[in-house]
């Protein structure tokens, strides 16, 4: 099957092959040895298939959680590994599925803290809840809605996350300029995603499967930074780290929401660098004693 032109019927496409996933063995038994992301094992190989899923979590974190949750990570990385979360900060995971990475950041910024996980497939939302409940975990708030649409209002958290969601999307500068809506001045963007190659071909491009299969709908590294910069996010890294495809590769991406009253003079400049724990005020550099930014 091509991959469909209409946004609509692309959309409701991956929601059917997700919703598939929720409610298969692959998110709900330890027998599965597969990525459910992959979605045609012609397109990934056995050494391949270890770079999608539960693998990428360390010992600890997967111990910590329901084997449901686990066994449902259908991503690229460890968006949480990369974050570094705080406690009392609000996370935000785009694409959350069975809810790995919503209860990892619930656990990381603590009972001061929030972490909302955003889905459009009900089918994955239930796995969530069922997950949270087992967890036990209390601060979370789960939504439905579409990741090109985020239903917070603007400079609402700290920290955006994704794993391997964002090159699902149809409208995938729409989905960056939404993050940059909700995220807090000086806020933190942090997710796992799959870069392309340039010479991705076009069979691949057009192939359905390949594209539910977190593949064919990547952005290259150019394309992913132009359209951050668009969105009005600064500060951007992208860094491969390991082959998912011939012609693709999974990728940490970092950028940050500039705060404008934070570098509002020269002699400010020191305290806008960023500072280990990413707070553009952990410094109080000015004549007045602080940076300007709350």
């Amino acid at each position: 099957m091509a991959v469909p032109t209409d946004e609509d019927q692309l959309r409701e496409e991956v929601r059917a092959r997700y919703a598939a996933a929720a409610t298969s063995e692959c998110c709900g038994t330890e027998s599965s040895g597969s990525s459910c992301c992959s979605g045609n094992d012609e397109l990934i190989t056995d050494e391949q298939r270890t770079y999608f899923g539960q693998e990428l979590y360390a010992d600890e974190d997967r111990a910590a959680l329901p084997d449901s949750a686990v066994l449902a990570s259908l991503g690229c990385g460890n968006p949480t590994a990369i974050a570094e979360l705080h406690e009392g900060e609000t996370v935000l995971d785009l694409g959350s599925g069975g809810g790995i990475d919503v209860l990892l950041s619930a656990r990381r910024v603590g009972p001061t803290g929030l972490a909302y996980g955003l889905d459009m497939t009900d089918e994955m939302l239930d796995l969530a809840r069922r997950n949270q409940a087992e967890a036990g975990v209390i601060n979370v708030q789960w939504l439905r809605g579409h990741i090109e649409n985020i239903p917070l209002p603007a400079n609402t958290v700290d920290v955006i996350i994704s794993n391997c969601v964002i090159n699902l999307s149809g409208d995938k500068p729409q989905v960056l300029r939404e993050a940059a809506r909700v995220l807090k001045p000086g806020g933190r963007f942090a997710v796992s995603d799959v870069i392309a190659d340039p010479d991705m071909d076009d069979a691949t491009r057009q192939d359905m499967q390949a594209f539910t299969g977190c593949i064919a709908g990547a952005l290259t590294r150019n394309e992913f930074r132009q359209a951050l910069t668009d969105a009005g996010l600064t500060d951007i890294e992208i860094s491969e780290t390991h082959r998912v495809h011939t012609h693709a590769a999974s990728a940490i991406v970092r950028a940050r929401k500039p705060d404008p009253d934070c570098c509002e003079t020269t002699a400010q400049s020191t305290c806008c660098e960023p500072a280990a724990k990413n707070d553009c005020c952990s410094t109080s550099q000015t004549a007045g004693g602080g940076c300007g930014c709350s």
